[in-house]
């Protein structure tokens, strides 16, 4: 069989004319083809890529995102990287975005304003199509107006920054709560303690669920079975001991979420108690790590990965059609018993 020829590469520099040319097709299908651009068909697609590889095109996605003043870069601002929680709706928004031709760019907060502020500006010179942030503790709700002012479609998620005009995917926070609650209240237990978080949004309503579920059972809500702390392990961990000093009877608690409660198991060990039989502990997120924790960690599943997969689509939906109304969204929380309670 003859051998398939090879379009000449010019001497000079290849352009997209070239390219075009060699695969006789206009200049808008092949900016089309090196965009990953759906509107293409295949096999026209496939022709294109292969021409311009023979000829040794190399495509400046830099310059071209210049030209549109956007790119394919999706930047995510994460506050607390820590949280196995937002590592897994980080790896839900990776995969829709991947899906759509986009690359994340990831920022980590700490929860520090001023890094927060600073990395926004980052991606916004860098063109980013969109922005999905968590925000840091204290972010005022004007930051949504200066982010949507530099016209990138932003997206809040997890926490919300309250009423305004902006996209928003999260969780049923009282809800949840208040289905933990009210499962520790028929089990029996009368005195429930509420470990972790100390301000924001999310601790009150996760707090509102708590205290809803004991008007329900006409029981008074009692500040001292409120223990504020760092929602981390070692903030679970000094909450569970503090609890246990000021209220010694008390065998339950709800914790704000579930690395908060991995410390408070800790601490149960420390004290040769066992949750589950000893004292009766729920969490609040279903990491994965909750299936394995010792005992299993009974908890409210939010579904971190769908939400972030949620997310991501909710983005994708503002970047596509600006003008759409609107979306907010909370994931339904559900009750998910194991051997902790």
């Amino acid at each position: 069989m003859p051998k398939k020829s090879t379009p000449p590469a010019p001497a000079r520099p290849v352009t997209i004319m070239d390219v075009a040319t060699a695969a006789n097709v206009s200049k808008s299908t092949v900016s089309l083809v090196l965009q990953d651009s759906p509107l293409i068909r295949e096999e026209t697609a496939d022709r294109v890529r292969e021409v311009a590889k023979q000829l040794g095109y190399v495509y400046n996605r830099r310059a071209a995102d210049l030209r549109r003043k956007s790119s394919n870069t999706v930047g995510v601002v994460i506050n607390d990287l820590m949280n196995p929680f937002f590592a897994e709706v980080l790896v839900g928004i990776e995969r829709k975005l991947v899906q759509a031709g986009y690359i994340t760019l990831m920022a980590h907060t700490n929860e520090d304003l001023e890094v927060q502020q600073k990395v926004l500006q980052s991606m916004r010179e860098h063109h980013a199509a969109g922005i999905m942030l968590c925000p840091a503790l204290g972010t005022p709700r004007a930051l949504v107006k200066q982010v949507q002012g530099w016209g990138i479609p932003l997206l809040v998620m997890v926490r919300s920054l309250g009423a305004g005009s902006y996209d928003f995917v999260g969780s049923d926070n009282p809800q949840g709560t208040y289905l933990a609650t009210r499962h520790l209240l028929h089990a029996g237990h009368k005195r429930i303690g509420f470990l972790g978080g100390r301000t924001g949004l999310v601790y009150e309503q996760r707090l509102s669920g708590y205290r809803t579920a004991l008007e329900e059972a006409g029981l008074p809500f009692d500040e001292a079975l409120v223990v504020n702390a760092t929602p981390n392990r070692q903030g679970g961990y000094e909450a569970l001991g503090e609890l246990l000093k000021r209220k010694p009877a008390v065998k339950a608690a709800v914790c704000y979420n579930d690395i908060t409660a991995f410390g408070a198991l800790a601490a149960l060990g420390e004290r040769k108690l066992r949750a589950g039989s000893d004292f009766a502990l729920v969490g609040f997120d279903n990491v994965l790590d909750a299936m394995h924790s010792n005992p299993p960690l009974s908890t409210i599943d939010i579904r971190p990965g769908e939400l972030g997969e949620r997310a991501a689509e909710a983005l994708l939906a503002r970047i596509a059609q600006p003008e759409q109304p609107r979306q907010h969204h909370l994931a339904e929380p559900r009750l998910l018993l194991r051997q902790s309670a």
